[in-house]
């Protein structure tokens, strides 16, 4: 009766302990990326998660400059992926990049009106006009650093009514009716559908921002980690950033 009641007591434990299991199983695989890299990023999350049954990616997105303060300060990421050079520099300068950076997309800049473009944007000028509730990135963010390159070149001083620590911020408060016009990204456009409008800014062939992406030095799973980069830089990648908008990269 005893042999009897121990393994009546084993059976009923395996599946609460194959649960456990499962769960002690699963790795975590950290991915800091530009707010701009939203969509795309979540749509190879479900492609490598199907690859890696075993593994949760968790994606943090942000304005580039948060993301890289974060890291520097402490915070634990696997992977950094940002919008411009210029942020991925500060992770290399603080020896946190494990190898080399690799471009992987392009993208440039448009002007994004609510529908029906209620204040009548044509063109990079009137951005400057007194009447308009203008919206940027912050400068120190790659999206808000593009735009002043922009304007500079055009010899416009822009003066927005606010500035944003991400470009996701910018068209929400666009979408939302906050502002007449913003400066965002083609691929933000496209991503909104008919929430906003978007006109072409020839201008911004003088910006174009340069996506890069590396494994963080002191990486728990730099392993898992390369397989995130590689499949951002292979084809099935590459064609998720192309679909987007996102042009390719330039090196």
């Amino acid at each position: 009766m005893t042999r009897v009641l121990a393994l009546l007591l084993l059976l009923l434990a395996l599946p609460l302990a194959a649960c456990g299991n499962d769960d002690g199983e699963k790795e975590t695989l950290t991915v800091f990326a530009a707010a701009s890299l939203t969509t795309t990023f979540e749509q190879l999350e479900k492609q490598y998660e199907d690859d890696h049954p075993d593994v949760d990616v968790r994606l943090s997105f942000a304005g580039s400059s948060d993301l890289v303060a974060q890291i520097t300060e402490g915070a634990e990421a696997d992977v950094f992926a940002s919008a411009d050079d210029k942020n991925m520099a500060k992770l290399v300068e603080a020896d946190l990049a494990a190898g080399d950076p690799a471009e992987f997309a392009t993208n440039t800049l448009v002007i994004a009106v609510p529908p029906g473009n209620p204040a009548g944007v044509k063109t990079l000028a009137d951005l400057a006009r007194d009447d308009l509730q203008l919206v940027l990135c912050a400068p120190e963010v790659p999206c808000g650093n593009a735009a002043r390159t922009v304007a500079d070149g055009a010899g416009l001083t822009l003066e927005p009514v606010s500035e944003e620590q991400s470009v996701t911020d910018v068209l929400a408060k666009v979408e939302s009716g906050e502002a007449d016009a913003g400066l965002v990204y083609v691929t933000d456009v496209k991503g909104a559908g008919d929430k906003v409008e978007g006109i072409e800014l020839p201008e911004a062939a003088s910006a174009v921002n340069h996506y890069p992406l590396v494994v963080v030095e002191g990486s728990d799973h730099a392993d898992l980690a390369q397989e995130w980069v590689d499949l951002v830089l292979g084809a099935e990648g590459q064609q998720v950033f192309a679909d987007a908008g996102f042009g390719p990269p330039a090196s």
